[in-house]
């Protein structure tokens, strides 16, 4: 039984997971790591939100199988993707779990990781990029940015099987700090009405990121307290990402075609 982060050196052996971030979808993201692994897989479990141009990577020799979640609707329950991953490794396969983004950032590979050292089977963590970071940068967001945010928290937007989005609320309130919420688009009006309850300025500039770094791109900006407003009209679906804070309007839309960022 075995944990490591991967490198270059770690050979990927008969019998071992390698849960592996493939980023938020453009190609040209995945790591070295994560491309050595893919290319050693037997099988390669995969989920939803892995784009089609990282699939055609996968050799054709690999088995595929796929276990793509949506919300309310799991093909695999995650319970069962676990015994998936234990069952491939005990038959002494180099068993690959391609996930969006960043395993360990609300991916559920941490949960992925325990089960696997649980029952003896060796996992190695390839990092991903995880979308908060690279779909804002291919819109030209900075996160963090000297005088206008000195810090940055991710969130997940997902509610509770009760309808309650539990957050310390007062402590996202602060206008110095970039807030972005993945998979909060159906309870976005429940995270702006929190927001500006706790003290957050409903003129706060905001934005929506749609597919962010794919072909499918498209951002949508306004304010905190508009955000479900433009959703509406443009009926914005996920995977879409939530960015709030001054550094929205870090540049302007005629500078942001010289940085290149609207060209994934």
């Amino acid at each position: 039984m075995s944990y490591s982060p991967s490198s270059h050196k770690q050979p990927f052996l008969n019998g071992e997971v390698a849960l592996v971030g493939t980023g938020p979808g453009d190609p040209d993201l995945l790591t070295l790591q994560a491309y050595r692994f893919i290319q050693l897989a037997d099988v390669v479990i995969y989920d939803r939100l892995v784009s089609k141009e990282i699939m055609a990577l996968v050799p054709q020799t690999s088995e595929l199988i796929y276990v793509g979640k949506k919300q309310a609707n799991h093909k695999v329950p995650q319970e069962g993707i676990n015994q998936l991953l234990v069952d491939h490794a005990k038959q002494n396969q180099k068993v690959v779990r391609l996930k969006g983004g960043d395993p360990f950032i609300f991916g559920r590979g941490g949960e992925e990781a325990q089960f696997l050292l649980k029952n003896n089977v060796a996992c190695h963590v390839v990092p991903g990029m995880t979308a908060a970071s690279a779909c804002s940068s291919y819109v030209g967001i900075p996160l963090t940015h000297r005088q206008v945010a000195q810090s940055c928290t991710f969130i997940t937007g997902h509610v509770k099987d009760c309808g309650m989005l539990d957050l310390p609320w007062h402590t996202l309130s602060d206008a110095k700090q970039t807030v972005v919420f993945y998979m909060g688009v159906k309870s976005l009006p429940l995270i702006a009405k929190q927001l500006i309850d706790a003290g957050r300025n409903a003129n706060t500039p905001a934005a929506l990121i749609h597919k962010g770094t794919t072909p499918e791109q498209q951002i949508y900006k306004g304010c905190l307290s508009s955000l479900q407003t433009i959703v509406e009209q443009h009926q914005v679906k996920p995977p879409t990402l939530i960015v709030i804070g001054d550094v929205v309007n870090t540049f302007a839309e005629h500078q942001l075609a010289n940085i290149g960022y609207l060209a994934p």
